[in-house]
């Protein structure tokens, strides 16, 4: 089976201007890159109410919906919440419902967005709206397709939402490598941190993380996986504080797609973040987790 990639239309909000900080034009960008290697793109239906509100407040859900929320709480995103974020937002979460779906089937998929981990139950922040990977984790377990989840964020800032809302669970762990130097100043525990310095480059990092991922894979014991595979670890990226290139990015995402294979346990990658004004850099970095993932089977 082809490796699944999803994307929809409305990922690239039109609202948000090239000048924003947030590189919105990746999205598209990096949708046609996999329609140009000759991928075939799935498009999933938007979440819904009632699947957000399973790991998100209803009163803050429906605020994204309506368009009420408080001018201070979407400060704290950092988008004006217009109708194309929250159609934005909303397709996102139903993207990494879908390819978790398919994950299950193929044994790797990757929504060509999401990884907006720094949502929590309460509400949004850092461009995050709603949590696509807790939502996709908790369908997958209230179904019973999953009995234990890892989630793996290598995106460079703290998934602090993602911890929030697993904290104290037997059934999701989680696993974040990241640049301690950097936002979010509050960090809640993960099952696993890992708070690497500044100018940290590929030899150190591809070493630290294979010991990590290890013990990951150890402690968790999952049948399943989420992957976040942020490209603002970058050398180039101006908010990230590392120092990989793209050849680390790569290798990266090579040895996260060789655990999964080598312990036939399905694996969903998300985008996450990478942010600078070259949208179409950014989005050629993103390329590496579909290379890797349609390179290295997960299952035989």
């Amino acid at each position: 089976m082809p490796l699944p990639l999803i994307h929809h239309r409305d990922y690239d909000a039109s609202s948000v201007a090239d000048a924003h900080r947030f590189p919105m034009r990746k999205y598209t960008l990096v949708a046609q890159m996999a329609r140009a290697e000759g991928h075939m793109l799935l498009v999933p239906e938007p979440a819904t109410f009632e699947m957000l509100e399973t790991v998100h407040g209803r009163d803050y859900v429906a605020s994204i919906f309506d368009g009420s929320l408080d001018r201070k709480a979407a400060r704290r995103i950092g988008f004006e919440i217009s109708p194309e974020i929250a159609a934005r937002s909303r397709a996102a979460v139903g993207g990494t419902c879908y390819a978790a779906e398919f994950a299950l089937r193929a044994g790797a998929a990757v929504n060509l967005a999401g990884g907006s981990h720094h949502a929590d139950a309460d509400g949004g922040a850092g461009f995050c709206v709603f949590n696509d990977v807790a939502v996709a984790a908790e369908q997958l377990l209230a179904r019973g397709e999953a009995k234990r989840i890892l989630i793996v964020d290598l995106d460079v800032h703290h998934g602090d939402g993602t911890a929030r809302i697993f904290a104290g669970r037997d059934d999701v762990f989680t696993l974040s490598v990241h640049c301690e130097d950097n936002w979010p100043t509050e960090k809640p525990p993960s099952d696993l941190d890992v708070g690497l310095p500044r100018g940290v480059d590929d030899r150190v990092y591809l070493t630290t993380l294979r010991q990590f991922l290890s013990q990951g894979f150890a402690q968790a014991a999952p049948d399943f996986v989420f992957y976040n595979a942020g490209v603002d670890p970058h050398i180039d990226d101006k908010l990230g504080h590392l120092a990989l290139t793209d050849g680390g990015l790569a290798a990266r995402d090579r040895l996260v797609a060789e655990f999964c294979a080598s312990r036939r346990v399905p694996v969903c990658g998300v985008l996450g973040g990478g942010y600078s004004k070259d949208a179409e850099a950014v989005a050629r970095r993103h390329m590496f987790l579909v290379e890797a993932f349609g390179d290295v089977p997960v299952r035989a």
